[in-house]
């Protein structure tokens, strides 16, 4: 297999498993509905959460997880060593997975907004970062009840760690410093309708969730 081959191999068949529609093959096949018609017409976890109820909410974004972290570490592995470092394929590779979960060809190229892909591939090359960004994400969640605030930190969160990992190391890598500076850009353009919606107010939120937060107002009696 040519060079060219083994990388375009690669990344279309992350492509198409980032694609593949979870939300809705479950909302169809379970419960005889199309997440996209209801709530935020969203194809991701948060809205099968609303949707559709704990269970197939969690199973989706459990899914969606599998996702990247089967571009990432499986088939990124189509791309010999003397082509790219592995960790470069790794990378591509779910960058890809991520874009099919955003942009479905499957689904009218409307997907989610890539979170749970994305968190899938840097468990999968980035460990360390990926616990810091889960860190950010319970923290948040769990004061505020409110997905996307807890999904854009968790994206600030592990480019920062990251960045400071790779930076402050003997052999800082190039490919994870270009990753981590991407990261958390593209996150807050696939949510930027909630940052719109969390400046005015207006997001919606999980209150069962938000802990921590009844938590503090018991405390201080606010």
């Amino acid at each position: 297999m040519s060079p060219v081959v083994s990388v375009g191999l690669s990344v279309v068949l992350s492509y198409l498993a980032g694609s593949f529609p979870t939300s809705i093959i479950i909302g169809k096949l379970f419960f005889g509905r199309d997440p996209r018609l209801e709530g935020s017409g969203n194809a991701g976890g948060t809205n099968s959460f609303r949707v559709f109820g704990w269970k197939a909410g969690l199973a989706v974004s459990l899914l969606d997880v599998a996702k990247g972290a089967l571009a990432a570490g499986l088939l990124s592995r189509l791309v010999p060593a003397d082509v790219l470092p592995p960790e470069a394929s790794m990378m591509l590779c779910g960058l890809a997975a991520v874009a099919g979960h955003v942009w479905t060809v499957f689904a009218g190229f409307r997907g989610g907004k890539g979170v749970a892909t994305a968190a899938g591939a840097i468990l999968v090359f980035a460990p360390a970062s990926f616990g810091a960004a889960l860190l950010g994400f319970a923290l948040v969640l769990l004061s505020t009840g409110i997905v996307s605030a807890a999904s854009i930190t968790a994206a600030v969160v592990f480019s920062a760690s990251a960045l400071i990992i790779e930076l402050s190391g003997p052999a800082p890598s190039g490919w994870l410093i270009g990753f981590a500076c991407l990261a958390a850009p593209f996150i807050m353009f696939t949510h930027r309708s909630n940052i719109g919606r969390l400046a005015r107010g207006e997001e919606k939120r999980f209150d069962k969730l938000a802990l921590l937060g009844k938590l503090f107002r018991r405390r201080t009696g606010k």
